[in-house]
């Protein structure tokens, strides 16, 4: 999806999001699971490679649920804006390092008496490892491969040998509306945002209030590849209670925007006619210090 700021807390890191989108996808808007009993999971992974040189992959978002101090399982989700070939392999690597995490937390190292150290074993429970891919494109449905299978070239004698490993797809835009209205927290937003592009190419607000402003706009600004979202927020900030007052907000920039241009526009065509900056002004009703600074900023 691109790079994201790693020390801002994103939409979908929020226990109350995370739930819910497991709820809805996994378990039809039952409340399988709760806000309470999850708990935020590394996303950051080592490997080495390239002659032992380590290197880093992050899951977007991840956390485990637990019961009590049982973790029953780790969920990861992965925002996908753009079909991606290689989705099953990124799968299957997220989920076999969490696998091998789960191994070598049977290894400890205890200090004995004598100041000796010493590695000692005790086999944890497993649990499993699910990966979501939310994919956000709403112009054409997802067309690169589900499975490892698809990704590879693999001779037909070997077939039988080698693992499949399937990801986890839910394509956003094709949620049916009765979906969409299982979501309880701040991704119905984005989910209704992203079918209502898919069907009329168009978006109409709901006046639904939002719960995680920033994190929001900001997911949708990502998503959408529109500034507009951020910048509403940062001229609004959390007075941004609903996504109507949002695109009002949008709607008036932009046509704000539109007035500068045209003013922009009428300023420089008199200058270049001979006109000061004095007569524009008085001519135009545009205060002196705007046609002053137009001038400035063009010539």
């Amino acid at each position: 999806m691109g790079a994201k700021d790693i020390t801002e807390k994103t939409l979908e890191a929020y226990n109350d999001v995370f739930a819910d989108i497991i709820n809805v996808l996994l378990f039809n808007g039952k409340q399988t699971v709760k806000e309470n009993e999850l708990e935020d999971a590394i996303v950051r992974y080592h490997y080495k490679a390239d002659g032992g040189k380590l290197h880093e992959m992050e899951r977007d978002t991840a956390k485990y649920w637990k019961d009590s101090n049982i973790r029953i399982a780790c969920f990861g989700y992965e925002n996908q804006t753009m079909p991606d070939i290689d989705a099953p392999l990124r799968g299957a690597g997220y989920d076999g390092s969490e696998y091998r995490r789960q191994m070598l937390a049977d290894y400890e190292e205890t200090t004995g008496p004598d100041g000796a150290k010493k590695i000692t074993r005790k086999r944890n429970p497993r649990y499993p490892v699910i990966t979501l891919f939310l994919y956000f494109g709403y112009k054409k449905h997802w067309n690169k491969p589900l499975t490892l299978h698809g990704c590879l070239d693999i001779p037909e004698e070997l077939k039988p040998y080698v693992n499949d490993y399937k990801i986890n797809l839910f394509e956003i835009a094709y949620l049916t509306e009765e979906q969409v209205s299982l979501f309880k927290s701040d991704f119905r937003i984005v989910a209704d945002y992203f079918v209502q592009m898919r069907k009329n190419n168009s978006y109409v607000a709901k006046p639904e209030t939002i719960k995680h402003v920033h994190e929001l706009l900001e997911l949708m600004s990502v998503l959408t590849n529109d500034q507009r979202f951020v910048d509403v927020y940062n001229a609004m900030g959390k007075e941004a209670a609903s996504m109507c007052e949002v695109l009002d907000q949008i709607e008036k920039k932009g046509i704000e925007k539109g007035i500068e241009r045209e003013q922009k526009h009428i300023i420089l065509n008199m200058y270049e006619e001979g006109c000061d900056a004095e007569t524009i002004s008085r001519l135009t009703k545009i205060s002196i210090e705007i046609v002053g600074n137009i001038l400035n900023k063009n010539l």
